[in-house]
């Protein structure tokens, strides 16, 4: 967990069946993501990379810095820039997603 004034962090793995699909193409499904959970933002599933199909992205340019997780590298595909991110080297405090991928779109399946 990490937290600053009026702003918490947690990851915790959590027991769902998440999956990320595009226009009809399954490009990551896992049985065992992290949520990480960020006070104003949604619910964000990151994935280990052997449940994403990474043969299918292309390493994107784009870099972002957030001061509570660090420097997110991103990947694309095509008509669908920066579609999902990682973090290589996360801060200490959110170590647990590092090399996890994270999609923009992802759907909890009822099994």
């Amino acid at each position: 967990m990490t937290s600053a004034p009026g702003h918490r962090i947690t990851v915790e793995p959590e027991a769902v069946h998440v999956r990320a699909v595009r226009d009809g193409q399954l490009l990551a499904e896992s049985h065992r993501p992290l949520a990480l959970r960020e006070t104003g933002c949604p619910v964000r599933y990151y994935l280990p990379p052997e449940d994403v199909r990474t043969e299918l992205l292309t390493p994107s340019d784009t870099r972002t810095h957030c001061p509570f997780k660090g420097d997110a590298s991103y990947w694309s595909l095509p008509g669908a820039a920066d579609l999902v991110w990682a973090y290589q080297e996360p801060k200490d405090q959110v170590a647990a997603i590092k090399g996890h991928f994270c999609f923009y779109d992802t759907e909890v399946v009822t099994d």
